[in-house]
């Protein structure tokens, strides 16, 4: 049996749509990254961009398991030394709960340009149950379990 490699020409993305409320955050965002990356599809190939777009909507909904609520925090540098920033979680999902998604999903990503591309233009995120994207017709993917 001979290896089968996909070509760019036989790509093929389809659109999902996912509903993150009351889904565990790491849950979700590893099914999300499966999808981005193309590892759900039997011709997954690890150089080629032959995932599908995913959109979360109700990001603001999202459940953290445990305590995380109170003891997650993001960290971020400034480039001065000594000014490193945490911003605890309860906050982002106040302020910006898209970019905990991103975040959770990026970090299930290898770090390489492809996933960049997949995060970038592949992963759409709403904090509300509404999004633009009717035209491209997404197929509801079926909610991960607690």
């Amino acid at each position: 049996m001979k290896t089968y490699t996909l070509k760019t020409e036989e790509i093929e993305h389809r659109w999902w749509v996912v509903d993150a409320a009351g889904q565990p955050l790491g849950r979700l965002a590893s099914r999300v990254a499966q999808i981005l990356r193309g590892k759900h599809k039997p011709t997954f190939t690890p150089y080629v961009n032959g995932g599908d777009c995913v959109i979360v909507v109700n990001a603001e909904r999202v459940k953290l398991t445990g305590r995380k609520v109170e003891q997650k925090r993001y960290f971020r540098h400034t480039g001065y030394m000594g000014h490193e920033r945490f911003t605890p979680v309860q906050k982002m999902l106040s302020k910006h709960p898209e970019r905990v998604i991103e975040k959770a999903v990026w970090g299930m990503l290898p770090k390489t340009t492809l996933s960049r591309q997949h995060v970038k233009q592949m992963l759409k995120v709403y904090a509300g149950p509404t999004h633009p994207h009717a035209a491209q017709q997404p197929t509801p993917l079926v909610a991960v379990e607690a």
